[in-house]
């Protein structure tokens, strides 16, 4: 046991004669850690980019409504007509009246023959 444990820390498995097995090994678990470290990196890049935008899809969902309610309100008769008699231009105290457009029936072609 003593042997054992010492020779794991001389490093003396690296040496031996048959070290190119063991080396492989840890070139191998060295290429796994980089790329373990390397997808968690990309992970939280990504995490870090959909809070991003989902913060700017509320402050953009914010401004939607304020432009919306802001439109309401000027499209309202009363912001309307304030805004025209600056300039000079009132309503009308007149209704308008509905005009109706009669259409001639197009004769069908038996019908234009028997005339």
């Amino acid at each position: 046991m003593k042997g054992g444990v010492f020779s794991i820390l001389k490093a003396r498995f690296l040496i031996n004669d048959d070290a190119v097995k063991n080396w492989r090994f840890i070139v191998f678990i060295i290429l796994l850690a980089i790329l373990m470290i390397a997808n968690t990196q990309r992970y939280e890049q990504k995490v870090f980019e959909i809070a991003k935008l989902n913060n700017e899809v509320k402050e953009l969902r914010s401004e939607f409504v304020d432009r919306r309610s802001e439109l309401m309100k000027l499209k309202m008769e009363s912001t309307i007509s304030d805004k025209m008699q600056e300039k000079q231009i009132y309503p009308s105290t007149v209704p308008p009246t509905k005009i109706e457009v009669k259409k001639e029936e197009e004769k069908s072609f038996f019908k234009r023959i028997w005339q």
